[in-house]
């Protein structure tokens, strides 16, 4: 595990790095901090740190992609994308048939201008693929600016030697950690702004933060983001120390959907105490709001996800194991 003064002097890193890239992909500044020097060196350990920041930026970049790829024993970079499942799945993207790839699923804002993108089949086997030979479509959806497209091809020719074995279930229980961090670092901007908000309003002669019921929506909003972080932390520290790591599959599902929810119990608190201010186009809160919203469709959605981990409780019969909060 990464300790605490190396922590906090790649969180700051980070930080400057995330306002340096704020107007577009912070891949280059990214690449200035080393962040896939200190995913090889650290492991899972960093991610909570990088996509916490991001979140809290409201930026975007591709390190989801860099950490997918790693998690696949794959080499990051710049120009290698990964293509993500289907909006509110975890369905691996790539069908093989008779020697021929189909690919339907997402990519991160990396993907328009990579030279590769990483494919993993229904199979479990990830498939490395010309960029250019696959169609890339903007999603038009509640937040343009995380830069999401569509991802579709038919018919690409696969060489079945070339294909290596994946560790899909790891490397997606390693990107829900990620989104989860990344929901949490944007609900903790949102409590900040809902807050600096309620200190600096008056109404009544009287800061709003005076008053009893916008305090208790504010502490609401604390404890489900403190929660929401204690499930990842756990998750996170149930994760081995190789590299690629093991990720605990159902831990991370756990803090995914946590995070998730606990996200729109956040955005909904701070809607209320911001009443019309948060709904302007000049204020940033709409922009966390429409973040969280979806990060919490990508790698699964809380709903789908504590459905799977009910359904998963049935047919087991048993509890899953109890993570060390």
């Amino acid at each position: 595990m990464i300790d605490a003064e190396t922590a906090e002097l790649l969180g700051e890193s980070l930080r400057r790095a995330f306002e340096k890239g704020a107007a577009a992909p912070a891949d280059a500044a990214l690449d200035e901090v080393g962040w896939c020097e200190a995913l090889a060196a650290e492991g899972v350990s960093v991610v909570p740190l990088l996509f916490a920041e991001q979140g809290a930026a409201n930026a975007a970049s591709g390190a989801l992609d860099d950490l997918l790829t790693a998690m696949l024993g794959l080499p990051p970079g710049r120009d290698t994308a990964f293509v993500l499942p289907e909006f509110g799945g975890g369905t691996a993207p790539g069908s093989v048939r008779d020697g021929a790839l189909a690919v339907r699923g997402l990519g991160t804002v990396r993907m328009a201008a990579a030279g590769r993108a990483v494919v993993v089949t229904e199979e479990h086997r990830a498939v490395v693929v010309e960029a250019a030979g696959l169609r890339v479509r903007p999603v038009e959806g509640i937040d343009p600016r995380l830069g999401l497209v569509r991802v579709e091809a038919t018919g690409l020719p696969v060489d079945a030697e070339q294909a290596t074995e994946a560790g899909w279930a790891e490397a997606l229980a390693a990107g829900r950690l990620a989104l989860a961090a990344e929901a949490a670092g944007a609900s903790r901007t949102m409590l900040r702004l809902a807050r600096e908000h309620a200190v600096t309003r008056v109404q009544f002669g009287r800061p709003i933060g005076s008053f009893q019921a916008v305090r208790h929506r504010l502490a609401e909003c604390l404890v489900a983001i403190e929660s929401a972080e204690a499930a990842l932390a756990a998750a996170v520290e149930m994760a081995d120390g190789r590299w690629p790591a093991q990720v605990p599959p159902v831990p991370a599902a756990i803090a995914k959907a946590l995070a998730g929810r606990h996200a729109r119990t956040v955005a909904r608190h701070c809607q209320q105490v911001l009443a019309g201010v948060g709904f302007t186009g000049e204020h940033d809160f709409h922009h966390h709001f429409r973040r969280v919203l979806a990060l919490d469709g990508l790698l699964g959605d809380a709903r789908t996800l504590t459905r799977e981990l009910g359904e998963e409780m049935l047919r087991g019969r048993r509890l899953p194991a109890v993570p060390p909060l």
